[in-house]
């Protein structure tokens, strides 16, 4: 299942759109959510009624102009809808332990005008039991390539899964993009897709190594592409740091959608 977190923001309809066409490729269901404080969604009979009834009752126009748009672009997915109670970014984490995918947008109603990543959107990718996209408000070319960010360790292999997955789903070519500087030298050049190849035969898929700093790079890399696709945390970052430095950045200023890629409990 795809859970999907909408705010009535452009950003956040773009998100649902963007879910639901993964749920297409996928053929998966689509489950679309808004937040509300808790006393708004469980409240009945009391003193503050009328202001409870009227917010959920704006909660649920924001779900329904999401469901309109994805029964324009993507009629043939099952949706379903929910008010969840409480801080959206509890709730959305709370909702995605069934999910396979949390998708949000960059940045929703009441940010700061010229904030690039909302602090839902920044929570979420760091602490969901799920995989995270988080949308922008126009980002990426749809058919463009799939790029994975990798730098050799274990977290790589996580990373290589979703994104040669989804270039398969979407029938475009992967480009695996490893960064790196004089100081910490070049790579050792062998193959670190061979495996993946052998697993997903129909896609075309590259390595590249670039000299020069990861995020300046993935940033370069992303102009044209439909995903990039990133771990949480990767070589060099701190212990127990559960959003990368490079992460971070790409969540900021990648010009696509962004993958968050979480490790599998026996990665170190």
């Amino acid at each position: 299942m795809i859970l999907v977190g909408v705010d009535g923001s452009r950003a956040g309809l773009e998100a649902a759109i963007w879910a639901a066409r993964e749920a297409a490729l996928r053929k998966d269901a689509l489950r679309v959510v808004h937040a509300l404080p808790s006393w708004i969604v469980e409240q009945g009979d009391g003193p503050y009624a009328g202001v409870g009834n009227w917010m959920r009752e704006g909660g649920q126009a924001v779900l329904t102009s999401a469901l309109q748009r994805i029964e324009q672009e993507e009629p043939a997915v099952g949706v379903t809808s929910a008010l969840l109670p409480g801080d959206p970014r509890e709730a959305l984490m709370g909702a995605a332990a069934d999910a396979d995918l949390l998708v949000v947008g960059n940045h929703g109603m009441g940010g700061f005008r010229g904030l690039l990543l909302g602090s839902v959107a920044y929570g979420v990718a760091g602490h969901a039991p799920s995989h995270v996209v988080v949308v922008r408000e126009a980002s990426g070319r749809g058919d463009g390539e799939v790029v994975a960010g990798i730098d050799g360790s274990r977290g790589s292999e996580a990373v290589l899964e979703f994104a040669f997955t989804e270039a398969g789903l979407r029938g475009t070519k992967l480009r695996a993009v490893r960064a790196w500087d004089l100081f910490g030298g070049a790579p050792d050049g062998r193959d670190l897709l061979a495996d993946w190849r052998t697993r997903f035969p129909e896609v075309e898929a590259v390595v590249e190594h670039v000299q020069g700093h990861p995020a300046d790079t993935l940033r370069s890399a992303s102009k044209d592409a439909a995903l990039l696709v990133v771990g949480t945390r990767g070589l060099g970052q701190i212990s127990g740091m559960l959003l990368g430095s490079i992460s971070h950045a790409m969540l900021h200023h990648a010009d696509c959608p962004v993958a968050v890629i979480r490790q599998r409990k026996d990665e170190p």
